[in-house]
């Protein structure tokens, strides 16, 4: 059964830090490009961060760049979001998301919300 398990959300106040983590199995989680998305009410789910398979490449959001860490881990077949200096329009759910390109299959996680607000 293919999972991707996302974990780590909830509430945190304006310039602080979180780590949202998502847990992979049922599919060869190393052979996929892996990235993080966001969704807020009544608006398109966008592009956070992104890590290739080989880890040779990320790619941020221009609203994120230098605030946010993408990381994986191939061992635990885990992807990471670092979060550092938090602001107000951070908040939104959070998806985890999977992409083998040849054929592009793809998974999503079913999303973990966090709340910035003091």
């Amino acid at each position: 059964q293919v999972q991707l398990v996302e974990s780590g959300g909830g509430l945190v106040q304006p310039g602080g830090s979180l780590r949202l983590s998502c847990a992979a199995s049922g599919f060869p989680f190393n052979l996929y490009d892996t990235s993080w998305y966001r969704q807020t009410p009544g608006k398109e789910r966008d592009l956070v961060a992104s890590i290739s398979s080989t880890l040779a490449k990320t790619n941020y959001a221009d609203s994120v760049k230098g605030r946010f860490t993408i990381s994986r881990d191939k061992a635990k077949k885990t992807v990471d979001l670092q979060m550092n200096s938090l602001k107000p329009e951070d908040t939104a759910v959070y998806f985890c998301h999977a992409l083998f390109p040849i054929g592009r299959i793809e998974y999503w996680g079913q999303g973990t919300q966090f709340i910035v607000s003091s």
